[in-house]
């Protein structure tokens, strides 16, 4: 039995996978898991002998949220104690997951880790690089919050507040961001994504809306950086493609992360750039099956 508070762990699935399992080895004395599914006949339902502490929440389908938000706030509404945590089912949550998070939020206070995305088609492998220096380093310099790995108390935020704006919005993450302060600890999960072409476009389409929303001076950054290193890799690319790849491993070592793909940096920032055009100009955009529209930071449509 441990002496650290119980907690409500958030895991918004549709499916039993690995990361249930995984979490639900893990609870101690008083802590609860939260399967957070859309419906009652969600595939997740149909899981035999579900263990101790975990129970399942039908959050409905979102009306004017993302699916992810409107879990989430399912999630808050039904857990029942005070430390939450929030958590994903895509990666890998080692045996000690929970204690350590948890832990750390004695230290720290709030907590979140850090995502490496890994890709499973070639585009998505392509974009790794920089996936990790404009996604992961900065929430790991920042002390910046990912929704796959974050801990805090309901006292640390204005939760009502929160709650109503999260039902009217597409990023989790995002708006808490503007709520909650956190310390990024030392700790980087490797996240799959893509598997198709289709997967690997809609992805930086969802980024960027979410930094155009909620993070608008970031995003003219980003814009002005990769510009400016576009234009220094069209001028010089021999020394620019060094100086990408040098840099991209340097990145991935400062993550603790240990990947061939710093090499793509270099051919990888004359596709990434364009996407990230097209994808300021897309109006509409594909999150875990559900087509969104999203005209302002509170205006979501779910597009049937």
């Amino acid at each position: 039995m441990s002496d650290l508070p119980p907690v409500s762990v958030l895991l918004p699935t549709t499916r039993w996978t690995d990361a249930c399992a995984e979490l639900a080895t893990q609870l101690d004395d008083g802590d609860e898991l939260l399967i957070i599914h859309d419906e009652e006949d969600d595939p997740v339902t149909e899981q035999a002998d579900q263990p101790e502490g975990v129970r399942l929440i039908a959050a409905s389908e979102p009306k004017g949220c993302s699916g992810k938000a409107n879990a989430i706030a399912a999630g808050m509404a039904a857990a029942h104690h005070d430390r939450l945590v929030w958590t994903d089912d895509d990666f890998y949550h080692p045996p000690d997951w929970l204690t350590v998070i948890n832990t750390d939020y004695e230290e720290y206070g709030p907590v979140s880790e850090v995502p490496y995305f890994v890709g499973q088609d070639p585009l998505s492998v392509l974009l790794e690089p920089l996936y990790a220096s404009a996604g992961s380093l900065p929430l790991y310099l920042g002390d910046q919050i990912w929704g796959g790995a974050v801990i805090f108390e309901r006292d640390d935020i204005d939760e009502v507040a929160f709650l109503d704006e999260l039902q009217r919005t597409v990023s989790d993450d995002g708006l808490l961001m503007e709520y909650l302060q956190v310390t990024t600890v030392d700790r980087t999960r490797i996240v799959p994504i893509g598997g198709t072409i289709r997967e690997a476009i809609e992805r930086p389409v969802r980024w960027t809306q979410i930094l155009r929303w909620h993070f608008p001076g970031a995003i003219a950054g980003t814009w002005l950086v990769l510009l400016f290193v576009l234009v220094g890799a069209i001028l010089v690319p021999l020394p620019a493609a060094a100086v990408l790849t040098v840099v991209h491993f340097a990145i991935n070592e400062m993550l603790g992360v240990r990947r061939w793909t710093a090499v793509l940096a270099y051919p990888a920032l004359f596709v990434f750039v364009p996407l990230l055009l097209y994808a300021y100009a897309r109006r509409t955009f594909v999150w875990g099956g559900r087509r969104y529209r999203w005209r302002g930071k509170f205006d979501v449509t779910v597009v049937k």
